[in-house]
């Protein structure tokens, strides 16, 4: 394990200091993560933390159907996308119901969560589906599943993924709902899946800038609601990741028309909001 361990940091090192490039770093640490930790120990791994979530952090999630249907079909042509990119993932979307809260993230075996406390931020559906690519992103990039290694060591996710190691799907269930850094990503995997999030989106049809607008969205609401924007402080954004990700938008011809606005705004009602 040890001697696995070592061959996946030397090539990630080999990446970084031959190329320089944060994107050739990425894929080298990617083709590592696929030596180390199969799509199979993946699903185990998101389905104990998901354990975790539910029976020890007492997560409820929202049970309305047309609530959850309504998520679901946003993600849908999301996750068609994400699950050509990446096979072998079995996805699964699920709704915290947690309304003072604006977060969302993905775990190990495609799993992501959502909250209500986002539902009821974000303006219209495209931004709601900029998010959902974006999470969805992390998971086809593997970013999760090397931050976890990177917090706990290959021996321990392994263990975890062989259902003997409780102690760190417990310790990371906490971080989870905590809001903590412990599943970080770092600015180039942030700024991969900025790219799937913009492409997965227009792919659906929707304008792949809302991403970009929810971005600015959660920054006006920052000085009124502290504390509450777990989504934008575990993706710290400013001008320069903006402006790529509009760049990129550009280069790659990425088109979509559908915003929603108006397909959105009774999920709200329904929550609660305005």
């Amino acid at each position: 394990m040890q001697r696995i361990l070592s061959v996946f940091l030397g090539i990630t090192l080999a990446a970084s200091l031959t190329t320089g490039c944060a994107k050739e770093r990425i894929k080298a640490e990617k083709a590592a993560a696929d030596l180390l930790i199969s799509d199979e120990q993946e699903n185990q791994i998101g389905l104990q933390v998901k354990q975790e979530l539910e029976q020890k952090q007492h997560v409820q999630y929202v049970t309305d159907p047309v609530v959850v249907d309504y998520v679901n079909r946003v993600a849908g042509p999301i996750l068609q996308q994400a699950a050509r990119a990446r096979k072998g993932v079995q996805w699964k979307v699920s709704v915290i119901n947690d309304p003072k809260t604006v977060n969302a993230f993905a775990t190990p075996g495609g799993y992501l969560y959502v909250y209500t406390g986002l539902l009821l931020a974000a303006d219209n559906e495209a931004q709601l589906a900029g998010v959902l690519a974006h999470e969805a992103g992390h998971v086809v990039g593997r970013h999760s599943a090397r931050a976890m290694v990177d917090a706990f060591g290959l021996q321990a996710i392994s263990e975890l993924a062989l259902g003997k190691n409780p102690g760190t799907a417990a310790q990371i269930a906490t971080q989870l709902v905590g809001g903590g850094a412990m599943l970080a990503h770092s600015r180039g995997e942030e700024t991969e899946a900025d790219e799937y999030g913009a492409t997965y989106a227009a792919g659906a049809n929707y304008d792949p800038h809302g991403l970009i607008t929810f971005f600015g969205k959660l920054q006006q609401m920052q000085g009124s609601s502290p504390g509450v924007l777990k989504w934008l402080s575990d993706h710290p954004t400013n001008a320069e990741r903006i402006k790529h990700l509009d760049q990129y938008i550009a280069q790659h011809n990425l088109h979509g028309t559908e915003v929603g606005a108006e397909r959105l705004a009774p999920i709200r009602q329904k929550l609660g909001g305005k």
